[in-house]
């Protein structure tokens, strides 16, 4: 099969249930080009990649290589044309070995001991393009970075001449990052197309030669990486000026909200997760939570919502004790939880929109009356919610797996501060949003304090926490390394307290660590 010299999609249409994700929608990438493809949540990025890859069909327009129209009826007609796809979940058996990963669906190898030809051509493509794997360890047992070599590895041996990577550092740390993009530098070298879907500006103009825009299912605009700013592209994306900045209404601090006293925890494997950490949340604050993912930031929210149990320590709302209480009996005391996962915790997936609005709630007046659902009010509170929080679907009747990411969020963050909750907790609220959800939600969680609530924010972002939060305090290794106050401490003293270089002295530093 000759390799793919240049691609293009002309006037792709694709519908669902109505509503148009792909609008007319024209792409070209030609060899050894690194395309970045921006859009909002639900601008159709990725029902377009999943149409050049074999997963839909699409309803109007073409696909050709090479000048040479093509149909793909399965991925694996894609990947037999040359194309491979990284979806932002990584599509491995977390048993496997990452040898049996690559080996799984490899065509070409033989019938007879197919391992070891597999082992081969993955020690040869790992040393040609540096993409260090362990062959006989398990993937459950590696890093997410190097998990997603290990899909690279799986494409580039199956004779992949166009990789699409689906936001492909979501779930890596900035020096995974950085590796990530030397790989594909080199990719893009030896004649390979990559097209890149971000929501990241940053990441889209370190890395990609050319870039196109999509907004609402139509191409926004396209050009040259030198041609535009990381301010043109998100006005293309949204179609305004987006903010850079929040401002907050001047209010001293509340009472004290939630205390954390010298609370400890272990994660699943029984290992020491949350090691003596102590903190106050007060009114009219938001607290954040920094550190790279696995410091045992998930354990300390589910210590606080009752999803985990505390090894030792105690919770405090409102100076009563809730330590060790379930998550019903710790909503019903006031704290509303906008998780991390919100696909897996927040919402049903198959059920519709206006039943997933009052999720935690329904067995509750108005939504419930003697133990029988009270479907009208359910549906107005639904409605209000769509409205308010600007969350677009074609009705309240949709089932809720069938919005973008960034609408399925606005929901979640409308149903907890609808139940006017004494403390909101939001883990990752803005974690693969693009500019514009992004800028909703931190409004939202903003005017939630502005209105005397209390708010404790775990991100990973720290532009994110530096612009909304009050106070920053720093996680490493289950401990807090210092407490920083965003007008007078920098990105890199936290950094550093992220990376255990620094620790401030009693946990607390309000100006220099």
């Amino acid at each position: 099969m000759a390799r793919i010299r240049t691609l293009e999609m002309r006037d792709i249409v694709k519908d669902f249930s109505g509503l148009r994700a792909n609008d007319g929608v024209s792409l070209k990438i030609e060899a050894g080009e690194i395309l970045g493809l921006l859009g909002e949540n639900g601008a159709g990025k990725t029902t377009l990649m999943n149409i050049l890859f074999g997963l839909y069909r699409p309803d109007g327009g073409t696909i050709l290589i090479n000048g040479e129209e093509v149909v793909f009826r399965s991925p694996r007609d894609a990947m037999q044309r040359g194309i491979g796809m990284i979806h932002q979940h990584f599509m491995l058996v977390q048993k496997h070995t990452v040898l049996e990963n690559v080996a799984l669906g490899f065509e070409k190898a033989p019938f007879f001991f197919p391992l070891r030809q597999v082992r081969r051509r993955l020690a040869e493509f790992s040393y040609r393009f540096g993409l260090a794997v362990r062959p006989d360890e398990p993937v459950w047992k590696l890093s997410a970075g190097e998990q997603q070599r290990v899909e690279i590895l799986k494409a580039l041996i199956r004779s992949s001449d166009l990789l699409i990577m689906d936001e492909p550092t979501s779930v890596l740390t900035p020096k995974e990052t950085a590796e990530l993009f030397d790989i594909l530098k080199r990719m893009s070298g030896e004649g390979h197309s990559i097209i890149l879907i971000s929501h990241k500006l940053d990441e889209i103009t370190r890395i990609c030669s050319r870039v196109q825009v999509l907004r609402k299912g139509k191409v926004a605009g396209e050009a040259p990486m030198g041609e535009v700013s990381a301010e043109d592209l998100a006005r293309m994306m949204v179609g305004r000026r987006v903010a850079d900045s929040y401002p907050k209404a001047d209010l001293p601090p509340g009472r004290v909200v939630l205390e954390i006293l010298d609370l400890e925890a272990q994660n699943d494997q029984g290992a020491p997760a949350v090691r003596g950490v102590s903190f106050e949340v007060r009114e009219n604050e938001i607290f954040g939570i920094a550190g790279v993912s696995g410091n045992g930031q998930q354990e300390l929210v589910e210590c606080v919502t009752g999803l985990r149990r505390a090894s030792a320590g105690a919770v405090r709302l409102l100076g009563r004790e809730i330590t060790g209480l379930s998550p019903r009996q710790i909503h019903n005391r006031g704290i509303s939880h906008v998780p991390e996962e919100r696909i897996k915790f927040g919402i049903v997936p198959n059920l519709l929109l206006y039943e997933n609005a009052v999720l935690k709630r329904h067995h509750r007046q108005p939504y419930s009356i003697r133990n029988i659902m009270n479907y009208p009010a359910i549906r107005r509170h639904a409605g209000d919610l769509v409205k308010s929080f600007q969350v677009a679907t074609p009705s309240i009747y949709s089932p809720m797996k069938h919005l973008s990411g960034g609408n399925i969020q606005k929901l979640i963050l409308g149903r907890e501060i609808s139940a006017d909750p004494v403390l909101m907790i939001a883990a990752h609220p803005t974690y693969g949003l693009d500019v514009g959800a992004s800028e909703y939600i931190r409004g939202q969680i903003i005017a939630r304090r502005d209105r005397g609530g209390a708010v404790l924010l775990v991100s990973e972002d720290l532009e994110e926490l530096f612009m909304i939060c009050d106070r920053v305090a720093v996680m490493f290794e289950g401990r807090i390394m210092g407490i920083v106050d965003p007008r007078s401490g920098s990105f890199e003293e936290v950094g550093m307290m992220m990376a255990g270089a620094v620790e401030a002295a009693g946990g607390e530093a309000t100006d220099a660590v």
